[in-house]
């Protein structure tokens, strides 16, 4: 059988392009979301373990100002990375191997080139931004620890998103969730171990995780290299090809920008929190771990549309987009609405996973009710620009979101949280900001984007080598 031949029975055999379209983006999501949610869990274990055996400052600096300055640079690469994912998708849903060769030996290559780049960064830079954030002292010495040993193993985490997203790329989400489950029950493992049993402190967190996310890229990379089909990775063959990487990001780097600068707001709030004391910055900390919940259905979401209309785009599918964009968004509306009413109702209890004290468990609590509600607000921002990234539209969705959500969100933070220095205010920032952007997606997707895709074969042919 030849590459051709076994290429088009892996697109009927994901379905993507074919079959019944619910069902198709169902198989395709639930892997990813629950690829997603292990992914999750790596840094909530890590919250759970030493929020019990370490303390609420320990708590503090590992999910609060560690966390948002961890998310710049991995969200930034994350963001880079789904060029690639695009990119591959496009080249498998129209038969290109070669292209799809070349693309997969950039992808992973690029990989480990800014890994060591992000290494230097994370280890040197690390005090220098916590001080900067203004966090607090009592918790600066743990967040610089957690800090040095997370990026010392970064490269690892980067070598695995990579490779997913080149599997789910050509319609595998299933594997990349068994090696998530297998490397985050290692950290699980390794947690107990250095944080409970060897008392190594956050130092012991982070090393659990990157022990953990070693194996994960261990065996995503094994993979590849076994496989025979068009994405096989050749180590010999790794190497740099520059009209494929300029492709990657042109289309990724719009997705890494937009994660910068959500991080920056991010930050900025963080840094908000970060005057309201310790309690208040713990609290934050562990509603982030729960809020994650949310966010990982949706980015499972966004994903799945993002490779389905990627494919489908290759396929030249046109009528198929349309109705898989109506269906994710369905689908992803009504988890919104269910998981609201879950945390809204039950989130209190949920705090008892990471601390026993009354007052940060009062003030998370307070921080949930208050958000859980209006989660469903943020929908057509993941869904809209999820579907234009599989087109290669990824530009005006950036700006939107650049605009709608992080500028505006900068500018409540510097403005309104003066004057009224609460939480509150500084929560009201989401909702406000969820609202304006989606407003602004809604009307660029009916009005423009579509007149767009009625041109989508012209686009096609001029997009082909």
């Amino acid at each position: 059988m030849n590459q051709t031949t076994k290429a088009q029975d892996a697109a009927g055999h994901n379905g993507i392009t074919e079959g019944v379209i619910w069902k198709q983006l169902l198989l395709f999501f639930f892997p990813i979301l629950f690829g997603t949610f292990f992914q999750q869990l790596y840094n909530t274990i890590d919250a759970v373990i030493v929020g019990r055996f370490v303390g609420k400052e320990a708590l503090a600096a590992v999910g609060g100002p560690t966390g948002t300055l961890i998310n710049l640079l991995i969200g930034f690469f994350i963001g880079l990375s789904s060029g690639a994912t695009v990119i591959i998708s496009q080249f498998y849903g129209a038969k290109q191997e070669k292209r799809v060769r070349e693309a997969v030996h950039t992808a992973i290559t690029f990989s480990v080139i800014t890994g060591i780049l992000f290494t230097f960064i994370g280890i040197i830079g690390a005090p220098f931004a916590l001080k900067a954030m203004g966090t607090p002292d009592d918790i600066l010495h743990y967040a610089v620890v957690f800090m040095r040993v997370y990026f010392a193993g970064v490269t690892a985490n980067l070598i695995y998103n990579m490779g997913a997203g080149i599997l789910r790329a050509i319609g595998d989400s299933k594997r990349p969730l068994y090696f998530l489950i297998a490397s985050c029950f290692t950290n699980i493992i390794l947690d107990i171990l250095f944080v409970v049993c060897l008392h190594m402190g956050v130092g012991g967190a982070a090393l659990a995780t990157v022990l953990s996310q070693l194996l994960s890229a261990v065996l995503v990379i094994r993979l590849l290299v076994r496989t025979r089909e068009s994405y096989r990775l050749i180590p010999k063959a790794l190497k740099v090809h520059p009209d494929m990487l300029k492709r990657i990001i042109r289309i990724g780097f719009p997705a890494g920008l937009q994660s910068v600068m959500y991080s920056l707001s991010n930050i900025i709030i963080q840094s908000s929190i970060n005057t309201l004391g310790t309690d208040t910055i713990a609290a934050w900390t562990a509603y982030g771990k729960i809020d994650s919940i949310f966010f990982t259905i949706v980015s499972a979401f966004g994903i799945a549309i993002t490779t389905f209309v990627g494919q489908n785009h290759g396929a030249g599918k046109k009528d198929r987009i349309y109705k898989g964009i109506r269906v994710c968004m369905t689908m992803c509306i009504a988890s919104s609405i269910a998981l609201s009413f879950l945390f809204y109702t039950f989130g209190n209890h949920i705090f008892l996973l990471f601390t026993a004290d009354p007052s940060v468990i009062s003030i998370g609590t307070e921080i949930l009710r208050y958000l859980a509600p209006v989660y469903v607000t943020y929908i057509c921002i993941e869904i809209c620009s999820g579907s234009l990234r599989g087109t290669g539209d990824c530009w005006i969705p950036m700006l939107l979101t650049c605009l709608g959500v992080c500028v505006l969100r900068i500018v409540w933070i510097w403005v309104a949280v003066p004057l009224h220095p609460t939480i509150e205010t500084v929560i009201f920032s989401y909702p406000m900001t969820w609202v304006t952007t989606s407003i602004l997606f809604i009307f660029y997707f009916t009005f423009f984007s579509r007149l767009k895709w009625r041109r989508l074969p012209v686009l096609l042919r001029r997009q082909a080598p």
